[in-house]
């Protein structure tokens, strides 16, 4: 029997709770403010998840992750001739070009990241159909809920903090003139970099993290830290609309997306060095 419902009377704490207490296989599609995603349990262990309209082609994932370049995954696109995520990980892994482990770690964070952005929805309907699995094209990962449930809690906590920290993602940043972190000091991870690349005065917050395929929750959580490192500034609204009018006539509406390299990296450190 199906089970459907108003998230502002069952949260996806309390369904994940249920799903994980009664061992259900099934599916829970949540829909919200124009989101639509599914979750896939076997026995009260989540199998696969993903969120209609994004890519979640297995390239796509690994691109992501880092496993693979953008161009990388456009070439494994056009002359691949695998046409299931399954036969495309057997083709890299057989390849040597991927192990297992790369493979299904980085299925596992695209499946947990869809799960964390879940949580803190408040409204819209839900609706779990029992016995439905994964289509047989996915690579799916078995993951016990009780540990997603309390990171899922304590990331809604975290969330809140880091939108009243920084409630408006349409402004942009710009370098500090004078960083309080010594550059000695400065030990950035791949994300983090990325999102310094786009980093002009006048690229908003909310473009960098489209551009880098990011979600609200993970944006926040990378410019809260760089600004509480001292290395970035929120630029003023009059400074913004300078520094927007200040783009030659003709030039892009929108931040190409760079790959990130060791030429961009090494700009990058010798930027932040001139400061």
């Amino acid at each position: 029997m199906a089970l459907k419902g108003n998230l502002r009377d069952f949260s996806v704490t309390q369904l994940l709770n249920l799903i994980n207490l009664a061992r259900k296989t099934g599916v829970l599609t949540i829909e919200s403010d124009g989101t639509t995603a599914r979750m896939y349990f076997r026995e009260g262990r989540l199998l696969h998840a993903s969120i209609a309209g994004q890519d979640d082609q297995l390239t796509a994932i690994l691109q992501k992750a880092g496993k693979i370049t953008p161009e990388q995954a456009q070439i494994i696109r056009t002359r691949s001739q695998v046409h299931t995520d399954k036969e495309l990980g057997l083709l890299l892994i057989n390849a040597g070009y991927l192990s297992q482990d790369d493979i299904l770690s980085s299925v596992k964070q695209h499946v947990l990241d869809v799960v964390y952005y879940l949580f803190p929805f408040a409204e819209g309907r839900f609706h779990f159909e029992p016995d439905q699995l994964p289509p047989a094209d996915r690579i799916t990962v078995s993951l016990d809920l009780e540990s997603i449930i309390m990171e899922g809690s304590r990331r809604i906590k975290e969330w809140e903090r880091l939108h009243e920290e920084l409630p408006d993602l349409d402004v942009a940043l710009k370098f500090a003139e004078r960083p309080r972190t010594p550059l000695r000091h400065i030990n950035l991870n791949v994300d983090e970099w990325r999102v310094i690349s786009f980093i002009n005065g006048r690229n908003t917050i909310r473009q960098i993290a489209q551009h880098n395929g990011m979600g609200e929750f993970q944006i926040r959580k990378i410019v809260y830290g760089l600004l509480a490192a001292g290395l970035v500034e929120l630029v003023e609204p009059a400074e913004q609309k300078r520094r927007a009018e200040a783009v030659p006539a003709g030039g892009p509406a929108q931040p190409a997306k760079p790959p990130v390299k060791r030429n961009v990296i090494m700009r990058i450190i010798d930027r932040i060095r001139r400061i």
